[in-house]
């Protein structure tokens, strides 16, 4: 099967004929029709974080058809629609695993990390950690649910953000434009704050009530015009951005940190303490926290953009998100 390889960090991918894997016990095989590009994936591609593997394979947005299933599978079959998102499977028993924590599991795998993703013509993983797709959608506007919407959806939920409560989100990007429309299906209302014009007007359109470009504007002092954020998503990778959005809280207000900026940032202790300010991080969601994304989608509350390339473009993917010049999600069609 074809792949597009990483064999040293730091280096282009390659693509290349692989071994097609083989479902074993638990496990199923997925032929894979789409999967996306996530910003991790660049992160991981350039050796900024640990590889636990190489060569590997990297993606872990990826959905398709089931191909076949090992031994004991009773949740799929050959034909089902399903996808394998960044959990790739955890040990399923500890306190982390049993209480809503699961990313948090000491045991967890990760997909196009620890093992094997998604860029690739097939992928297999445990049938107990991939998802059913439903069939109200098609496959390049499911992918980036798996991970993009999910991590947006996690933030907010954490965040305790309540109907009709001022939630911002800093960054519409992949992740910031899903966040977006969450929060507004949640009945916040919701400002969106950005540097790019062109991603705030796609804001706008989605639902955002107010939309602040942070480079014209100073957004912490905007929304303090509006009486304060009671949370803040933070999904940019800049600590500038994470110091105006804790500014933009209003008393008892929550911080969600789910942007990687490089390097270290500075809060104020004497400002979080006498104003009552929760600071949260956030990664990823659980099993249960996808299946509740995909229902919102399948409800028509939240919608993927996107758009498509090929595999053999990857390398030009990342190159542009580099620059950050995407609308959106890009999503390799197989």
């Amino acid at each position: 099967m074809r792949a597009a390889v990483l064999h040293q960090a730091g280096s282009p991918l390659t693509i290349e004929e692989v071994e097609k894997p083989v479902p074993g016990a638990g496990e199923v095989l997925i032929q894979v029709k789409a999967c996306g590009v996530c910003h991790t994936d660049l992160h991981l591609a350039a050796g900024e974080w640990r590889l636990h593997k190489l060569p590997l394979v990297l993606g872990h947005e990826a959905v398709g058809v089931v191909e076949a299933v090992g031994p004991g599978v009773a949740n799929f079959k050959a034909g089902d629609r399903a996808g394998i998102p960044w959990i790739y499977s955890a040990c399923g028993i500890c306190e982390y695993c049993t209480s809503d924590r699961e990313p948090l599991c000491p045991a967890v795998m990760v997909t196009g990390f620890m093992v094997d993703g998604g860029y690739a013509e097939y992928v297999k993983a445990p049938a107990s950690y991939a998802v059913a797709m439903p069939p109200e959608f098609g496959f390049v506007e499911a992918a980036p649910l798996y991970c993009a919407a999910l991590t947006s959806y996690r933030a907010l939920k954490v965040s305790g953000a309540r109907v009709g409560e001022t939630v911002a989100v800093w960054g519409v990007g992949g992740l910031g434009h899903y966040a977006v429309q969450i929060a507004k299906a949640m009945g916040a209302r919701v400002v969106a704050v950005d540097i790019d014009s062109a991603k705030l007007e796609l804001a706008r359109e989605l639902g955002a009530d107010v939309v602040v470009e942070a480079q014209r504007e100073d957004a912490d002092e905007k929304l303090k015009s509006l009486g304060g954020a009671h949370a803040v998503v933070n999904l940019a990778s800049s600590s500038e951005a994470i110091a105006q959005g804790f500014r933009a809280l209003r008393r008892g207000g929550t911080l969600v940190l789910v942007g990687l900026p490089a390097g270290t940032f500075t809060l104020p202790i004497l400002g979080s303490v006498a104003k009552g300010i929760r600071i949260l991080t956030s990664a990823v969601g659980t099993r249960q926290d996808l299946r509740e994304v995909l229902a919102l989608a399948a409800a028509g509350k939240i919608r993927t953009i996107a758009e498509t390339a090929r595999l053999d473009q990857i390398n030009d993917v990342f190159d542009r998100m580099r620059t950050g010049s995407i609308k959106g999600r890009v999503v390799l069609e197989m």
